[in-house]
């Protein structure tokens, strides 16, 4: 990571780049920092539950669920995106600096690119086939839940009566 900020750049790069370029590192740091400090936040209190003889419903993670998952989104599906991103500005900053129009050889920012994509694609595709199944899974669970809680309350209304 700290080869990406610390980059070399002619005085002949273009402006627009070097701004895609400022924003999108800024971003990838942040998401990462953000993403680190939740997690480091919240590892204590997980850990704290483990060593004490209550039930798993009173563990923190369950009421710091959103919390986990915005660390994992923020870290895993926006830094990825981010980081691949930044590879795909780094060819053009590196192999045409001065903009697409003013490059003698482009070759090298546009192979960079057309490996990106795909990679990109196939990894937003992967993202939400994924998250897709979890969320399946907890509304599936959730279900089984609430037909259990229903079975009980039938149950007890029959021996009521």
């Amino acid at each position: 990571m700290i080869g990406i900020v610390e980059i070399t750049l002619s005085d002949q790069t273009n402006s627009t780049l070097l701004v895609l370029y400022a924003v999108n590192t800024t971003l990838l740091v942040a998401v990462h920092i953000l993403a680190l400090m939740i997690s480091t936040c919240i590892l204590p209190n997980i850990e704290s539950a483990t060593y004490t003889m209550s039930s798993i419903q009173d563990s923190p993670h369950v009421s710091m669920n959103s919390y986990i998952q915005m660390a994992w989104v923020l870290s895993t599906a926006i830094g990825i995106l981010l980081f691949l991103i930044e590879i795909a500005i780094l060819c053009w900053v590196k192999f045409c600096p001065e903009g697409i129009g003013h490059c003698d050889e482009p070759s090298p920012a546009i192979a960079g690119t057309i490996i990106i994509i795909p990679a990109g694609i196939v990894f937003i595709a992967f993202t939400l086939h994924f998250y897709r199944k979890l969320a399946r899974h907890q509304f599936d669970r959730t279900n089984r839940n609430l037909e259990e809680l229903e079975n009980i309350h039938s149950n007890l209304q029959s021996n009521i009566i």
